[in-house]
């Protein structure tokens, strides 16, 4: 089996996951589980999920039991991206190829939908995933990436920065806050659950930032050189809302070589022959050359 073909795989899991945890319901607010539904099973690579379970897989653990912890961080990164679709963020109408929640189910839905995926996150792991201490301990991971010191923190510091020229230093601060917090929790969880040892989580902790900071530059290399049609989202938002990128920072260039030098150096971190090493190393170089 190739790489595509064991990605495709490990999503197919991750999303049919989220799918049993989250239903449909038949209920006065079934209008929320509708909204929280099209935007978390509407799409996306599921990279978060699928790192939570090869990582666990990498500790020696059963993938089955991080299960819980993939479906809970990909609601996470769907939350995350609803409200930053919102007009107060980011204003994008379009996402994964078709309308931003709001534009879907309006503003006020998609504040509380985002908010309804948040508690859900934690839920399903409250009532699926098993009573140990490593699940305890990648509970409070999760929750702790996505908090003010983590995710929302670097939202926080992206919003403050708009219209402002800020320095490279401080735009490393923001996106590894904002896009990378997530990563390495994925990362870390997974590890926990597979029963990782001191060792090996710090050297996923190490690919974690590395692939993050990586994915965040292309991300703004692709806000320049791809097109609406190909990412499935507006492009050029960050340019219209005077954001800082690693592009108008650093140059095209030297931005594209940031991305190459660190997916390699990601890569290197795991050089041996076990399925999962070899997933990481192809993943760390799969989404440097990915299109959306």
């Amino acid at each position: 089996m190739n790489y595509k073909e064991k990605l495709a795989e490990y999503a197919a899991e991750v999303e049919a996951a989220i799918d049993r945890f989250l239903p449909e319901r038949k209920s006065p607010q079934s209008e929320i589980y509708r909204a929280m539904r099209y935007s978390v099973l509407g799409g996306g690579k599921r990279i978060r999920g699928v790192l939570t379970l090869v990582c666990c897989e990498l500790c020696g653990g059963n993938r089955e039991k991080a299960i819980p912890f993939a479906a809970a961080v990909e609601m996470v990164h769907a939350y995350s991206l609803m409200h930053d679709d919102l007009p107060a963020m980011d204003n994008d109408d379009m996402r994964r190829g078709k309308p931003s929640n709001h534009i879907a189910f309006g503003e006020a839905m998609a504040i509380l939908a985002g908010d309804g995926l948040l508690g859900e996150a934690v839920n399903v792991i409250v009532k699926n995933a098993e009573k140990s201490d490593a699940a305890w301990k990648a509970l409070g991971i999760l929750t702790n990436a996505y908090g003010p010191e983590g995710m929302l923190g670097g939202q926080v510091v992206d919003m403050q920065s708009e219209n402002k020229q800020i320095s490279y230093d401080e735009l490393l601060y923001l996106q590894r806050h904002k896009t990378g917090a997530l990563i390495k929790a994925a990362c870390l969880m997974g590890a926990h659950i597979g029963g990782g040892d001191e060792k090996i989580l710090a050297k996923l902790e190490s690919y974690a930032e590395k692939i993050g900071l990586a994915f965040q530059v292309k991300d703004d290399i692709l806000d320049v050189e791809s097109s609406e049609e190909v990412l499935g989202k507006n492009i050029g938002s960050d340019r219209a809302q005077g954001k800082s990128t690693f592009v108008s920072i650093c140059g095209l260039d030297e931005a594209k070589q940031t991305v190459e030098r660190l997916s390699k150096e990601a890569a290197e971190l795991f050089g041996g022959d076990s399925e999962s090493e070899r997933f990481l190393r192809e993943t760390a170089e799969y989404l440097a050359k990915r299109k959306n």
